[in-house]
């Protein structure tokens, strides 16, 4: 076969054509032989048997190769129209198929025209068949095509050696004449967008844009509001195929909320079975990483079942055992498949028994039958009596209605459970009893609390969220701590080295710019070395940037110290209290203090603390009985009740302005003091978080320098730096202290003296806290886990 009817037959997937006079052209190069190319032939050529000519198809392709030889043996004058017609069908043909392995994902081939700009859309042969199949359609009733359609093409004719220039400088893609003949479809397209971007970078900018989309459709179903963004690098296929897998890894996610960047690249690794505590300032994203998980805005893999306890139950009449044993969809459902079968096995239907056997099979391997009484178990944990776990939730407040809501998380015991701050609505007791539950936790769980006490016990790991990134520590926060400080300490004395090297590099002539740029080199070729050596995992696997100066963040609080006082200087003396129409809090009640007192009162929530703490500020009035307090007595007292204590109109320097007659420097000094950012100094108070809030009214409590400081849950909104601040500042305070908390480090750490209230009364309770713990586990038929240490 010639060489040249060879070519041909691999164009057509190994069909032999006929050997033609004309040269065929192929892709990207041109005939040097007759300078008019073949598209110029086929501009010109206007013969009527191109009308009753059909757009090729594969299987009618193989047909017209039969006609034209046909037509060659009677018809030699005809030739060339014939072989013009032969390479036509080809050419569409093609159009069908991809032209390049790089045009996998239908991607176009790009036409440069004269002026630098592409041809959008699709492959050129494709784009002259289109245009072919039009003007075959505008024929005129003589068979010519209109003028119009050819005036592309006689320019482009004599242009010959225009055309070899272009085609030279385009370095071989296509040719000028073919961008003559989709000039016309060019004029109906706008311009390209990526013009000037190659075909790797378009390919990349396409991929990127399918997957934004994709990023969209997902955030669209979720329940998430329209603030926030995410996206995720895209799944290898090696985590294609363990999507199935227990554990869940994704990386190199991002999230930014309002504007502001809270993730950049990060990896979320949880493992199955580990106990996880999620820690870092407040205000950083931790509790929007829990809402993108639990709402699957993230690729969690879909065997894993999510439950963010975030929302209390409804408030209706419903039991609150009831409201809990609902949780269980699956055991109501067996149970009423079961009541239906008794009915039918009554009518005397026999038949149904075998499935009736199957449903109790079913009902016993998922404990129903101890169902009730494990949901009874955990709400008698979370301080319900037997009369409060029957009651209708709509006569519950928020909080109880809370409790509810968590007592159903962990009855339902999801693969997954993340849990949210949950020992803000919980008292001591409560606190106590589930950080003894979730000791024996055996699935996986992910927790964000302030509670240190509560994270040492129950976690098994630490992530730290820091730097827009997830850091990992095996162990709990106190082992993760002193990791941490070492870290810094790490960062510090890297930080410095580089600081010295940038130095020297400056004083030896180089610019900062270039300085700075050797400087990055060393630490890239590092940093893949380390990575050869399979070096630490949780450090960052993109930084090529220089080190920043290591942030520690830190809290400092200080209370002024009072001079001495003697004593007593505050106390009750056969003191009764009831509430309008309310049984009696408090009945006989004597209770003192000194300067040197440091107190912690505890009890059930509603058994009266926060009424006692009111009685000895003098915001209630006893019913019977006296409160007493020396003339000088000055009190701090800190309500768990923001709102009742700040004027939430202003801002908190004209809060302190106006009530000590600070000088404006001096109420921001005293604010910074506790923490409070200072773009939050001059913001009206109502529109700042729970945590500034709070801060504000310790700043206050300082400017009042107080003889005695009476605190009612002052750890709900503090993180843990704070927290570790307010116990310091306790200790290095010499007045007397009164404390309603269920924060177990803070009452341990202060070494406070605990006092319960209970049976309208309160006492002193010998022993430390570790026995009263005890004593609340044993109270509700629990026993107490002894934690491993690791």
């Amino acid at each position: 076969m010639p060489k040249k009817a060879k070519e041909e037959a691999e164009w057509e997937g190994d069909e032999v054509a006929p050997a033609s006079s004309e040269k065929t052209v192929k892709k990207g190069k041109k005939d040097k032989k007759a300078k008019k190319s073949f598209f110029e032939e086929l501009a010109t050529d206007s013969k009527a048997d191109n009308v009753d000519e059909a757009p090729a198809k594969d299987t009618q392709g193989k047909q017209s190769h039969k006609k034209k030889k046909d037509r060659r043996k009677g018809r030699g004058g005809e030739e060339d129209e014939d072989d013009d017609e032969e390479v036509m069908q080809r050419l569409k043909k093609l159009s069908v198929q991809a032209s390049d392995d790089d045009d996998e994902e239908e991607e176009s081939l790009i036409l440069p025209s004269k002026g630098g700009k592409k041809n959008k859309g699709g492959n050129i042969f494709a784009a002259l068949s289109k245009t072919q199949s039009d003007e075959d359609g505008d024929l005129d009733e003589d068979g010519m095509p209109p003028k119009k359609k050819s005036k592309p093409a006689e320019r482009s004719c004599s242009d010959d050696e225009e055309d070899e220039e272009d085609a030279d400088s385009d370095g071989g893609d296509t040719m000028m004449c073919a961008e003559d003949v989709i000039a016309e479809q060019n004029k109906q397209q706008d311009d390209d967008p990526f013009a000037n971007l190659s075909k790797k970078e378009k390919k990349k900018i396409k991929k990127k844009m399918e997957y934004e989309r994709q990023v969209a459709s997902v955030r669209a179903q979720s329940a998430m509001e329209g603030d926030f963004s995410v996206s995720q690098a895209e799944m290898s296929s090696r985590q294609a195929m363990l999507e199935n897998a227990s554990d869940i890894k994704l990386e190199r996610f991002s999230i930014s909320a309002h504007g502001k960047e809270l993730f950049v690249n990060a990896d979320l690794l949880i493992v199955a079975g580990r106990r996880y505590g999620l820690v870092g300032p407040n205000g950083k994203g931790k509790t929007t990483l829990l809402k993108h998980i639990a709402n699957r805005a993230l690729s969690i893999p879909p065997n894993i079942d999510v439950l963010l306890c975030e929302q209390e139950v409804v408030a209706d009449d419903t039991p609150a055992v009831q409201a809990v044993l609902k949780a269980d969809t699956r055991r109501l459902k067996l149970l009423e498949e079961e009541r239906q079968l008794q009915a039918l096995l009554e009518k005397g239907e026999d038949s149904v028994t075998e499935r009736l056997d199957k449903v109790y099979e079913e009902l016993r391997v998922i404990g129903a039958a101890a169902a009730e009484a494990k949901a009874r178990r955990i709400l008698a944990g979370l301080s319900f009596t037997p009369e409060m776990q029957n009651r209708p939730t709509k006569k519950f407040s928020g909080g109880w209605r809370m409790r509810v809501s968590l007592a159903r998380a962990l009855f339902m015991e999801p693969t997954l459970l993340m849990l949210d701050e949950p020992t803000n609505h919980l008292d001591l007791n409560a606190v106590i009893w589930l950080n003894n539950y979730l000791q024996g936790w055996k699935k996986t769980l992910l927790i964000v609390s302030h509670d240190q006490s509560f994270l040492d016990d129950v976690c098994t790991d630490i992530i730290h969220l820091d730097y827009q990134k997830l850091f990992y520590y095996r162990g709990n926060y106190l082992t993760f701590k002193k990791m941490y400080v070492q870290k810094q300490k790490e960062l510090q004395k890297q930080y410095d080295k580089q600081e010295k090297k940038l130095k020297d590099l400056k004083a030896g002539g180089k610019s900062t710019k270039q300085a700075e740029k050797q400087t990055k080199e060393a630490l890239t070729r590092k940093q893949a070395k380390g990575k050869k050596k399979g070096g630490q995992e949780e450090e960052s696997q993109d930084s090529t940037e220089l080190l920043k100066r290591p942030k520690e963040y830190t809290v400092k609080f200080t209370f002024p110290n009072p001079p001495p006082l003697s004593p007593p200087i505050l106390g009750l003396h056969t003191v009764d209290f009831a509430y309008d129409g309310q049984k009696p809090l408090f009945k006989n009640v004597d209770f003192g203090i000194d300067m040197e007192s440091r107190i912690c009162i505890v009890g059930p929530n509603g058994v009266g603390k926060s009424t006692l703490l009111l009685l000895l500020t003098g915001k209630l009035t006893p019913t019977k009985g006296e409160m007493r307090r020396n003339h000088r007595l000055k009190v701090g007292f800190f309500n768990q009740q923001y709102a009742d204590q700040l004027n939430m109109d202003e801002a908190a320097t004209e809060y302190l302005m106006r009530n000590f007659n600070l000088p404006y420097q001096d109420s921001r000094k005293c604010l910074g003091r506790f923490g409070l950012e200072s773009h939050a100094h001059t913001i009206q108070i109502s529109k700042l978080s729970g945590g500034q809030k709070a801060r504000v009214v310790f700043a206050e409590l300082s400017c009042r320098q107080p003889d005695v400081l009476i605190l009612d849950e002052p750890t709900n909104n503090l993180d843990i730096e704070s927290i570790d601040a307010l116990s310091e500042a306790i200790n290095e305070y010499k007045g007397a202290v009164i404390i309603v908390s269920h924060d177990a480090r803070l009452i341990t750490e202060t070494q406070c003296h605990l006092w319960v209230v209970e049976d309208t009364t309160i006492n002193a309770i010998d022993g430390d806290f570790d026995e009263y713990k005890r004593e609340v586990l044993e109270a509700l038929g629990e026993t107490l886990v002894n934690k491993v240490k690791e």
